[in-house]
This record gives C-alpha cells, structure tokens and sequence, in this order.
C-alpha cells in the first residue's frame, strides 16, 4: 500500500499530474521542437535558434518552475522582485538577470563590433542611407502596431523586429515591453535565420532583370588611420545626439577599435570567440524560456469567435505576423531606395544591395550576393553589400535609442 500510494503521490507532483497538465505548455514544446530542427537539420542560425528553442522546451515543461516571468515584470519595468528570486528562483531566473539588467545585448554587440569590417561603408559612405532606409520597416510597423491596439511602448519593442536585430530587439522590449520578451526574441532571431528565404522574393519583385545584373566598381582602398578613426567618430557623434543608444553603440564600437587598432588582438579575438560564445548561449536560453504558454495563449479571448481574432490579433501571435511585415518593409525600405540610387548614380549601384540594409550581418549580404549572381554569374556584389549590412546595424541601433528616448 506504502509503494502505491508513493508512486501515486510522485505522479501527482510530476507533469503527468491532472491539475499540472496543460494544453498551452505541450503546444509551446511542440514548437520548440520545429525550432530545433530548423536549427539542427536546416541550420537555420543554430547558433542562436538552438539555445533558444531549448530554453523554450525548459521552461514549458510542466511544474518545472525554473523560470518565473512574472518575478520581472512588475508595475515598473525597471523593478524586479528580488525577495521572491532569492527565495524561490530557479536557474533561468538567475541567467535571466543578464537580460533584464541589459547585460547581454551589449556584450553580444561588443564581440558583433569586434567581428565587423566597416571597410566597405567607409570606402562607399553612401551606402549609409540604404541602412538608414532599411530602418523603414521599424517605424512602419511601430505606427500598424499602435492602429491595432497596442500601447505605445508595446509598438516600439514591436517595430524594432524590423530592424533584424536581436540584441537590440531584446534591450528595447526588456525597458519597453518585457511581458512580449518571448515572442519578440523568437521573431526577430527566427526572421533573421529566415532571411534566405524572406528577402528574394520581395527583391525579384521590386527590380528588373537590368538592375539586378549590375556590376557595380571595386572599392577603394581604406586606410588604418580610417579604420581607427571611424569607430571613434560615429560612437561620439551618435551618443551626443541620442545618449540612450550610447550602450549599444559603445559597445559595438569598442569591440571594433579592438579590431582594428591592432594592439590588442588578445582581447580582440576573446570578443570574438570566447566572450560572444559564451554570451550567446546564457543570453539564447533565458530568452527562450521567456516564450512559456501563458505569455502566449494567457491573454486571448476565447469567449466569442469575434473576442478570440480581436485579441489574437494584440496577442504574442500576432507579434509573430507584425514582425514577419516589420522585416520585409525594411527589406522593401531598403531595395527602393536602392533603385533611388540606381537612378541618381545613372546605373552603377545595384539595387540589390539595398536588401542589405537590415542587421543580419553577413546573412543579408550574402543573401544579395546569390540573387545578383544568378541574374549575372559574373556579379560580385559581397562587399558592397556588406556596407549597407553593417550600417543597418548601427541603424537598427540609433533606431533604439530613438524609441528609448521617447518611450523609456
């Protein structure tokens, strides 16, 4: 009787229990599951895909308790509720501070700066504005998201998808909007390993098979002190006129003054490798497990069919499909003025580029690369559009600080 009544009682307390057992939670992990098949079979961005659809897997599995959303958002962004972590935290909680304090995207910006050549937007300056028109995709869905019915810090963590950029995704929406975490990391994270699949269509769409072949001139040569200079200059002019973006910037700028002044490689390479490496991962599974089935079904309506699409619509889900339209206005923002370009330059800038101009570094440019390729296999367009590619980046930054001065 001792032995049933024992295992009767474990059964009760596990997963398996009636009262711990809840459709949200399989349906969470089932999707975690694709999440790791696109990461492992695929390799679609596995690197951040996996951690990320694991922590998601973790945190769902029922009466698990290692991780507590609602120990971090509180009536004030900036509060956290340290009596019950301390008490009753589980390990997610604790790696979870990372990105509440912000921590993770600047260290995650600082290896991403000491890995970028900005070569190719020094040597082309104006491959700037095709990341700066990129950035229309933010502001375009930040507007659809506030005629849905979100609030206007919940528009802006929205917006920022568009900029293709998880890190700075993650420090807008963890000030702005941290109950939407989740669905904003896997959107930006997933739409960013889906940029081969995402951004041809629309680039075959708004260009001629003329434009597309293209063979635009081999770039200047760049020299040191340019390299020096550069991350100098645009970290000071940047954090003077929007200091809110100065952790992002400073960060991705000291990571390329290690790069390129040359007198540091020891710390260059660990910026690189072992810190981005190890960052990557804490910062992948705590925001994975923000993605829990209550943060995603809790707050839809199922009382009426016309409650259930109107909620789903402001509902983490419908941040999935308002981050899928954030993403190709920018791929859009960015092949349009291209053609701008195409027309002012009388013909020597591939419009194709201009794709380019989101902050999936090298992703995009590669993606750019292939598209002019097979309508020119003599096309080399790599280089140049790694420039409007690392100018998204600092866009998809100043894009933050925008929203972070307005909105915080």
């Amino acid at each position: 009787m001792f032995i049933v009544e024992t295992i009767l009682g474990i059964l009760n307390s596990s997963a398996f229990g009636a009262d711990n057992f809840k459709v949200g939670n399989i349906i969470m992990i089932a999707i975690s599951f694709v999440l790791l098949v696109l990461a492992v079979k695929f390799k679609f961005e596995p690197l951040l895909l996996l951690p990320i659809a694991f922590g998601m897997f973790l945190s769902n599995i029922p009466v698990g308790e290692i991780f507590h959303m609602n120990y971090f958002v509180q009536e004030s962004s900036a509060n956290i509720n340290w009596a019950e972590l301390a008490a009753h935290g589980g390990l997610l909680d604790y790696l979870y501070l990372g990105v509440k304090l912000g921590i993770y995207p600047c260290l995650i910006f600082m290896g991403v700066g000491a890995m970028t050549d900005f070569k190719p937007l020094i040597a082309n300056p104006k491959s700037l504005l095709l990341g700066a028109a990129a950035q229309f995709g933010v502001f375009a869905a930040f507007i659809g998201a506030m005629l849905l019915g979100f609030s206007s810090l919940e528009a802006a963590a929205i917006g920022i998808i568009g900029g293709a950029d998880g890190p700075t995704a993650i420090l807008v929406t963890k000030d702005c909007a941290p109950h939407l975490l989740g669905a904003i990391a896997v959107a930006a994270y997933s739409y960013m390993a889906l940029v081969p699949l995402i951004q041809p269509p629309i680039m075959k769409a708004l260009t001629t098979q003329k434009e597309r072949c293209v063979k635009m001139e081999q770039l200047r040569p760049v020299s040191k002190t340019e390299e020096v200079l550069f991350p100098v200059i645009t970290c000071l002019i940047i954090c003077m006129v929007l200091p809110d973006a100065t952790p992002l910037i400073g960060s991705l700028m000291l990571g390329n003054l290690a790069r390129v002044s040359g007198v540091v490689d020891r710390i260059a390479k660990t910026m690189q490798n072992e810190l981005c490496n190890i960052v990557t991962i804490l910062l992948g599974v705590s925001v994975g497990a923000t993605a829990t089935a209550d943060a995603f079904f809790g707050s839809i309506d199922f009382s009426s069919l016309s409650a259930f699409f109107t909620s789903l619509l402001t509902s983490p889900l419908g941040i999935l499909v308002l981050g899928l339209v954030a993403f190709a206005l920018a791929t859009f923002g960015g092949v349009v003025f291209g053609k701008i370009m195409y027309l002012a330059t009388g013909g020597k800038i591939n419009p194709l580029i201009g794709s380019a101009g989101v902050s999936a570094v090298p992703m995009a440019a590669r993606v750019s690369q292939t598209v002019g390729q097979k309508a020119n296999p003599s096309n080399f367009l790599l280089m140049h559009a790694m420039g409007p590619n690392v100018a998204g980046v600092i866009g998809s930054a100043v894009a933050a600080g925008v929203f972070l001065t307005i909105f915080k």
